[in-house]
């Protein structure tokens, strides 16, 4: 790694794993002698703690990696356009209800809402429209206007490929010294209500087995694979023969900090 210096996510993002680095990072580093995959890029928390010199980053979410794209190569249009947008009830939903199409237009409009919506959510319809109410209170994007983490982010990601994809053709272009790193939406069987992360599709449980199985392809050709998934017995029964952790954390979904209950999630080595 060229850089030891972490750099701030700059999205808010259901699900992500700041938490995580550090037990996930380490292991990465350890046996990373190529590329760095991440399929399920959401905000990027791994890759930014990581900062690995070769990266394959994409995610199922188009807009998402147009917004990971215009902060990489346009981040002084992104922030200049993110501060033309006021940050009311009104405006919120005037913005939300928009449909740029200019990318950088596009970017700002994902930081606003990102940054604006009712717990930092991210949730689409089945028309694939943003729906999170407004947030109000201190949730502003001020934060990436007055620091340096879009900056940073810029340069960190100049050293990687994104991409708008399913995860299955990125898993399997990992080979020998490359290490994967996915994150996806915790389904587990028989789960017909699971939270809707990225897109207005749910991750089924046919798509846990088809990450399964090309997890396994993926060690078989001599990649290292990892995942974070729910702490459930039917996902342990899709990796036989793979190294589990457990790995504990306080729910953030209760904003009462004395109802959040301590909930574990799986680390799984492929």
């Amino acid at each position: 790694m060229a850089d030891t210096k972490q750099v701030v996510p700059f999205l808010k993002w259901p699900g992500g794993k700041r938490w995580a680095a550090s037990h996930v990072v380490p292991l990465i580093q350890k046996n990373l002698t190529r590329r760095y995959f991440e399929p399920f890029l959401g905000g990027g928390a791994i890759f930014f703690s990581l900062l690995p010199e070769k990266a394959e980053l994409s995610d199922i979410n188009e807009d998402l990696i147009n917004t990971y794209n215009a902060v990489r190569d346009h981040h002084v249009a992104v922030i200049h356009a993110l501060r033309q947008l006021r940050v009311t009830k009104r405006n919120y939903y005037e913005i939300r209800s928009a449909a740029p199409h200019a990318p950088i237009e596009r970017a700002a409009r994902f930081l606003y809402l990102n940054r604006t919506a009712f717990g930092g959510m991210y949730r689409l319809n089945l028309a694939g429209e943003f729906n999170v109410p407004y947030g109000g209170g201190e949730r502003t994007p001020d934060v990436l206007l007055e620091s340096d983490m879009l900056i940073a982010a810029s340069k960190a990601l100049k050293r990687a490929t994104t991409k708008q994809s399913d995860f299955e053709s990125q898993v399997d272009s990992a080979g020998k010294g490359d290490v994967v790193y996915c994150d996806p939406t915790y389904t587990v069987a028989h789960d017909r209500n699971c939270f809707v992360r990225y897109n207005e599709r749910n991750f089924s449980w046919a798509d846990q087995e088809r990450l399964a199985c090309c997890a396994r392809r993926a060690r078989s050709r001599g990649a290292m694979v990892i995942v974070t998934n729910a702490h459930h017995r039917s996902i342990r029964a899709l990796y036989p023969q793979s190294h589990f952790n457990s790995l504990g954390r306080l729910s953030l979904v209760s904003t009462d900090p004395l109802k959040r209950r301590a909930v574990q999630e799986y680390l799984i080595i492929v």
